[in-house]
């Protein structure tokens, strides 16, 4: 059985604490940015019935998840 909170950190910013990884995510509906501390980044644009997701891996999976974010605003 898995875990998972989200604490809204703000309007449109959510801290997702999970059994085995920590991430932030961002975004309105439609377009939104998240990364985990495991070193992944993810973003997705769309509406209902089109989308597009691309999700890639930055680095070491021991960066801070503070360098995470970083690495993900140089990417967009």
């Amino acid at each position: 059985m898995g875990f998972k909170v989200r604490i809204p950190l703000g309007k449109n910013v959510r801290l997702n604490v999970g059994r085995k990884s920590v991430g932030i995510s961002a975004g309105t509906k439609g377009v939104r940015a998240s990364v985990s501390s495991k070193g992944y980044v993810n973003t997705s644009v769309g509406n209902g019935s089109v989308s597009y997701n691309k999700t890639y891996k930055v680095g070491k999976k021991n960066k801070s998840l503070f360098e995470l974010i970083i690495e993900l605003f140089k990417r967009i």
